[in-house]
């Protein structure tokens, strides 16, 4: 049985106190700017308190959502976040090294190189569905890129953010690393701190107000949101195989991931049989009461449910066929449903579903399905299933956050792959070198040596004449 803790709403942050927060964890930083040691040593401390802790993380979490897979739980929140620690401390020298430039033999004898300089505070803005990742993950590579952090969890996994506030006070100064708590008001007034740079992790609506509110700072911005991540299965591909790896992206935490397919189109000829294939799978996973009890995650709020149970009325009023594959138990617990063959005016077609619900329409040749692919907005991932041409006609015409072929959501997992999004599923990206690089600066650095150019810089200027008349030609 999960255990929740007793407090599950910790006291929301006062407004008051952001900004003298803020002001501290920068007069902190300007007057000690973390070093290699000090960076390693935050990230080590860091990883070894958190994997003492998972299991009371895995607790809050399953808490927060009515029931959630604590596999998925150790493996989304916890092997992710580790990995990601483990690979930043790996490469940290690496990265913060100079790189040499050639300063091109105009300025002869001056050399070049690039510092990556780090930038300040950084803010986080975290979302409710991975609560953990999504928050350690940011932190960590801003802590190992130099920076202090400011962490905004979110409020509607109320446990999981008094876990993570306890445990990033275990690890670090309150000058360093600072937890603000609270509702939208709160988030909001945050976005509008003027940070060295802010990542905010959610849905494109609110992505659009957070860039609104850091507008007036100029705060540099990385934005990772959602969209309609589509799944292509091509003529040829086997269906049980698409089945199987579709059934693990749309389910693992029930849907509520920002990269789960969010539909899929196939061959029409084999609609029909994709829809058994899926159906099959599902069964074959969950048909027994035990397993499904204990390894099917519910939807993390009644609000959350009952906007997706609207998805499924409206498509039922509709009088579109709506097949879902599960018996389910628990006030939160949401059935996996299938929608066949829905149109552009349906919910499910309108917006982010954000669950276990997943439309399957059926294309009559792959340059259809790339076209529906290429007349949406760019989705934060896609999915193409198919042989290598297959999969490098998709990928010659769509633009995508990133790409997982063959498969679901693993792109995410590959630490030296960056993670963004294009257009309104995000902007910037993170997640090993890229998150480095997006929360320092590139100095450029010129050394000038004795002897100079600018040396002969000086008027009057008729022999630089006969230089440049020379350079033009």
């Amino acid at each position: 049985m999960d255990a929740a803790p007793t407090d599950p709403t910790p006291a929301a942050t006062p407004v008051a106190d952001l900004r003298p927060t803020l002001d501290a964890l920068r007069a902190a930083w300007r007057s000690r700017r973390p070093d290699a040691a000090q960076r390693r040593d935050d990230l080590a401390r860091l990883r070894a308190a958190f994997a003492r802790r998972l299991d009371e993380m895995a607790d809050a979490i399953s808490a927060d959502f009515g029931h959630r897979a604590r596999s998925e739980s150790l493996i989304a929140d916890g092997m992710t976040v580790l990995s990601e620690i483990d690979a930043l401390r790996r490469h940290l020298r690496g990265w913060m090294r100079p790189r040499r430039v050639g300063a091109g033999w105009k300025l002869w004898p001056a050399r070049a190189e690039v510092r990556p300089v780090p930038l300040g505070v950084v803010g986080v803005i975290a979302p409710w569905n991975y609560p953990v990742n999504l928050a350690l993950i940011p932190l960590a590579t801003a802590i190992a890129a130099g920076n202090h952090v400011y962490l905004k969890p979110s409020e509607h996994t109320p446990r999981s953010s008094a876990f993570l506030r306890s445990l990033l006070a275990e690890v670090f100064p309150a000058d360093r690393v600072a937890v603000a708590l609270g509702d939208a008001d709160i988030g909001a007034s945050f976005a509008g701190l003027p940070f060295d740079h802010l990542v905010f992790t959610g849905s494109t609506a609110v992505g659009r107000k957070v860039m609104a509110a850091a507008a007036p700072n100029l705060t540099p911005l990385t934005l990772e949101l959602g969209g309609k991540s589509p799944a292509i299965v091509c003529p040829g591909y086997p269906l049980d195989k698409a089945a199987s790896r579709l059934v693990t992206g749309k389910l693992f935490n029930a849907g509520q991931t920002c990269i789960a397919p969010d539909y899929v189109l196939v061959d029409a000829a084999r609609r029909d049989a994709l829809l058994e294939a899926l159906r099959f799978e599902v069964q074959a996973r969950y048909a027994d009461a035990g397993t499904r009890a204990s390894d099917y995650t519910h939807i993390v709020s009644d609000a959350q449910h009952a906007r997706l149970t609207g998805l499924l009325d409206d498509a039922r009023t509709r009088g579109l066929t709506v097949l879902p594959l599960l018996e389910v138990d628990g006030a939160r617990a949401l059935a996996p449903t299938l929608v066949v063959e829905p149109g552009d005016d349906s919910e499910v077609m309108r917006e982010e579903i954000f669950g276990p619900i997943l439309p399957v329409i059926s294309y009559n040749s792959l340059d259809d399905a790339i076209a529906f692919v290429e007349a949406r907005d760019r989705p934060l991932a896609l999915y193409p299933f198919g042989d290598r041409a297959q999969a490098e006609a998709i990928l010659a015409r769509t633009v995508a956050g990133g790409v997982t072929v063959n498969d679901t959501l693993l792109h995410f997992a590959a630490n030296r792959l960056p993670f963004g999004g294009v257009g309104p599923s995000g902007m910037g990206a993170y997640h090993g070198r890229a998150g480095f690089d997006a929360m320092t600066k590139a100095l450029p650095v010129l050394w000038q040596s004795r002897v100079a150019v600018t040396d002969w810089l000086r008027p009057p200027y008729a022999r630089i004449a006969k230089l440049v008349d020379f350079l033009a030609r």
